[in-house]
């Protein structure tokens, strides 16, 4: 007789990161930060709460 061997269920391939997934970020500014010396401008920086990702906004 054949021995039976269990089968695991796939995992996700993708962390979940909540709604953050379908681009709906909790944006604050972030005040480390508000120089740009490549520029030579004033940037706002701003990191989501959730997962961590950033973008910049030059005035």
């Amino acid at each position: 007789m054949a021995t039976i061997l269990p089968f695991k269920k796939p995992g996700k391939k993708t962390p979940r990161k909540g709604l953050c997934q379908h681009d709906f970020h909790k944006w604050e500014v972030c005040k480390a930060k508000q120089f740009d010396v490549k520029q030579g401008k004033l940037v706002t920086v701003y990191r989501c709460t959730r997962c961590g990702k950033q973008k910049v906004k030059a005035h």
